[in-house]
């Protein structure tokens, strides 16, 4: 993986409210478009393994892994952000992310660089390409004569309401 930091170290993440630091992002790609998403809620980046299927689910949903003893999700993106289905070969990638006490992972089909971004790198998206089911995106930003597309973790992954049993039992 590559790391474009622009003399910044990594340190220097976490601090997207400031305007004078830079806020860090993972880059992977889907098709032929690049996106981004805050580094700070990346777990881990694994390879593509076989997922086990659920019944009924939504068809971005490709089923769920067992990661060291947690159900985690796994979300095709090429689905959820409109590009072509495509079967998982041993090339794809699933970054595993947590946001809004939501684990999840993103299967993508590779895993491009860091790419640092003030504030004033980012753009935002314009009012008539929000529809509903692409609110996920939250900014724009290009670098090298490029475009990326800064996602919205919280909202790419959703509430996930708990299940009767699993509350029941907390109680």
């Amino acid at each position: 993986m590559n790391e474009i930091t622009n003399g910044h170290n990594a340190s220097d993440h976490g601090n997207a409210g400031d305007a004078n630091l830079p806020h860090d992002y993972l880059t992977f790609a889907i098709a032929s478009e690049i996106y981004g998403i805050d580094i700070l809620t990346v777990r881990e980046i694994r390879g593509w393994t076989q997922e086990n299927p659920l019944p009924n689910a939504a068809p971005h949903m490709r089923g769920v892994i067992n990661l060291r003893g947690e159900v985690v999700p796994i979300l095709d993106l090429r689905l959820k952000l409109g590009a072509q289905a495509e079967a998982p070969s041993h090339t794809n990638v699933v970054i595993v992310v947590a946001a809004a006490d939501n684990v999840c992972g993103l299967l993508v089909d590779s895993v491009s660089d860091i790419l640092s971004l003030l504030p004033k790198d980012m753009q935002p998206v314009p009012a008539t390409a929000l529809t509903g089911d692409h609110a996920y995106i939250a900014a724009l930003a290009t670098r090298d004569d490029r475009m990326v597309s800064l996602l919205d973790p919280v909202q790419l992954l959703g509430a996930r309401p708990a299940l009767p049993a699993l509350t029941s039992q907390a109680a």
